[in-house]
């Protein structure tokens, strides 16, 4: 196995064991654009992995994650872990983990939902399974298909 070199980050966030072909997800998790990136971000696609053969990954240099883009990332991404950098060292690894219940970070694809009716309700979907990961709207029991599609 060749050996993949990409520089070293002195703070931010490393996300690894991210589902091969999920890396770009990600970034759109966290907002990230050619147009508004300050500092490095490397994304690695398709990288050999020990546990599962074949991950993605991602580094943002300068950004420590806030709880709710980690709970973002648990639901397109359940076997990611977050690597928090500092001075060069990982001072905090830990895996995501799915929320029982996510609130206020999905959109209810029913129309006629609650939610979507411009009252001032936050979205709540409760976990019915892991694995597959399967969604449903507390107010309207609409389970969610394309979660990334459903992500604010």
């Amino acid at each position: 196995m060749k050996e993949i070199k990409v520089a070293p980050i002195k703070n931010g966030t490393v996300i690894d064991h991210i589902s091969c072909g999920t890396a770009f997800k990600v970034l759109k998790i966290l907002g990230i654009t050619d147009a508004n990136v300050d500092s490095t971000v490397s994304v690695l696609i398709h990288v050999p992995s020990k546990k599962t053969e074949w991950k993605d990954m991602v580094k943002v240099e300068d950004k420590e994650l806030e709880p709710i883009e980690v709970d973002k990332i648990s639901l397109i991404a359940p076997d990611a872990t977050i690597n928090i950098i500092r001075n060069y060292e990982v001072v905090e690894k830990k895996r995501v983990e799915l929320p029982d219940v996510a609130i206020g970070i999905l959109e209810c694809g029913n129309p006629n939902c609650v939610t979507n009716a411009k009252e001032p309700v936050k979205t709540e979907f409760v976990l019915k399974s892991k694995s597959p990961i399967r969604l449903s709207c507390s107010y309207c029991g609409r389970e969610l298909e394309d979660i990334v599609d459903h992500i604010i």
